[in-house]
């Protein structure tokens, strides 16, 4: 058991070796603790209005200040941290599992089907993502579910292509003609000889995807097209400064901090272990 131990540190200490790693730890630490202790840290409740305290600047009461309802900003930046955290989870997770399958069946079974799936994933890619979300929204309404199924569609054709291009690189290896020959089936083929080989770089693609993903949840709610007043999110919060940029400047700074910490601490972390992981694509 120490051995195993031993081996999984070694990535983590050659992480927390590298400053770029250490900073970007440390800004994910920050907003994910901010997420998980958030009723802990914020004893406001987040959709709290209090007319009288509207504007009021940063202070110990309000540490980001209030908004044109008088809603304490610290309270809704650490609860909408949940939202930014959860849509961009689960959102890469599902376009990881889809264009995983996708991938694997394009590059492993008929050409037909092949050129059927890449003509799928080019006509999905060409889509610009905000006439897409405009798109569903329109279908089904301004919801954190449109969002997610905006992240999907738009994720999935450059995973999907990854694992094809590696599938197809391996699908005459010598081990898969050994495997073949002993009688392993196409599935046992794929999950078993062929899928170990090809998840390293999408987990290392998915981790600095994160970012992109909660940069596309508060567009969209920037732009009304995610989650629902009176529900906390940072895109919200950074639509209500920009309405209020001449009363105030903090919601917006309040709004704005949070994805840009967020973003520079996924980018620094998958860098990181991209860098770890594959020496190879390293730039000096």
């Amino acid at each position: 058991m120490s051995e195993a131990v031993s081996k999984g540190a070694g990535p983590i200490r050659r992480i927390l070796s590298e400053p770029l790693g250490v900073v970007g730890v440390v800004l994910v630490l920050v907003v994910v603790l901010g997420a998980v202790f958030a009723d802990v840290l914020a004893t406001v409740d987040p959709s709290s209005i209090s007319p009288r305290d509207r504007f009021l600047p940063p202070s110990l009461a309000h540490p980001f200040g209030t908004d044109h309802l008088g809603r304490d900003l610290f309270s809704r930046v650490l609860h909408g941290s949940r939202i930014a955290l959860a849509v961009a989870l689960f959102a890469t997770a599902a376009s990881l599992s889809i264009g995983i399958v996708l991938g694997l069946i394009a590059g492993f079974g008929p050409r037909w089907l092949d050129a059927l799936l890449i003509l799928l994933f080019d006509s999905v890619k060409s889509f610009p993502t905000v006439m897409l979300a405009l798109a569903l929204v329109t279908l089904f309404g301004p919801s954190l579910t449109a969002v997610i199924v905006v992240v999907v569609l738009v994720n999935v054709p450059g995973y999907a292509r990854i694992v094809r291009t590696q599938t197809l690189s391996m699908k005459d290896a010598d081990f898969v003609a050994a495997a073949e020959s002993m009688g392993a089936g196409f599935s046992r083929i794929l999950r078993v000889h062929i899928l170990p080989n090809a998840i390293g770089p999408l987990l290392i693609l998915a981790s600095m995807d994160i970012p992109v993903v909660i940069a596309i949840e508060a567009g969209m709610s920037f732009l009304g097209l995610g989650v629902r007043p009176p529900t906390p999110s940072w895109g919200a919060i950074l639509n209500d400064g920009f309405t209020a940029i001449r009363d105030t400047s903090w919601i917006a700074v309040a709004g704005g901090l949070p994805i840009i910490v967020t973003t520079l601490g996924f980018t620094f972390l998958g860098e990181t272990v991209r860098d770890v992981f594959d020496p190879r694509l390293k730039v000096r």
